[in-house]
């Protein structure tokens, strides 16, 4: 029988899915002008106007679940990899919906450095069930209580299924989405991690860009 907490998630997951998105890192208009400044090779970057709460991890945090085969893996067991965190869980409609789409996303980016890895917070029987059933062949960690509080470590107050977080290849969040990720959401997040990884733009330069593509794609 799932606890409590499973079921309170449940209810939670199903109000998530009627959001299209939300982007945590939202910039705010007005920001403190003590802001750093964009070093000389990032000047014609935008400047970071973001006042991120403090509650809100800058790196991806560490956790270890059960893999697909039993046994227990870091989420940091992808060095060097831009991740692609996807939390999900089995009774969650809007994740189910977009796992075709996650796996058609690791084919395409895993050549370019990305590392998508589902993490189911669910009974275990339950995630190999439907993994084997709909043929996930990207990584998967799992559990139950565990995996929540893995959910719990990036500081936000509530969250719903499915969430995503993007990382750069150094570990450094550009991006955290709520609800079902469409493919026109991924590329403008993917392609502002790349600008990362390529020394074009900083983290928080970043998220400023996808926060504003964001909003018309």
């Amino acid at each position: 029988m799932k606890s409590t907490a499973f079921v309170v998630l449940a209810a939670v997951a199903a109000i998530a899915g009627f959001a299209t998105y939300r982007f945590v890192y939202a910039p705010q208009v007005g920001a403190p002008q003590s802001q750093p400044q964009p070093s000389p090779q990032t000047a014609a970057a935008p400047a970071a106007t973001t006042d991120e709460d403090a509650s809100t991890p800058q790196s991806l945090p560490d956790f270890t679940l059960m893999a697909r085969d039993g046994s227990m893996q870091s989420i940091k067991s992808w060095p060097g990899k831009s991740m692609i965190v996807n939390f999900w869980a089995t009774w969650c409609a809007p994740c189910r919906k977009e796992i075709p789409f996650l796996k058609e996303l690791q084919h395409e980016r895993g050549k370019d450095g990305f590392q998508l890895v589902g993490v189911a917070v669910d009974v275990r029987e339950d995630v190999l069930k439907y993994a084997d059933k709909i043929g996930i062949d990207y990584p998967i960690l799992m559990g139950e209580q565990d995996a929540f509080d893995a959910v719990s470590k990036f500081g936000l107050e509530s969250t719903g299924f499915p969430f995503t977080v993007f990382t750069d290849k150094n570990g450094h969040i550009v991006a955290m989405h709520l609800g079902e990720l469409k493919p026109a959401q991924a590329k403008v997040i993917l392609d502002a991690v790349t600008r990362v990884n390529a020394g074009e733009l900083t983290p928080a330069q970043a998220r400023v860009v996808v926060a504003k593509q964001l909003q018309t794609a």
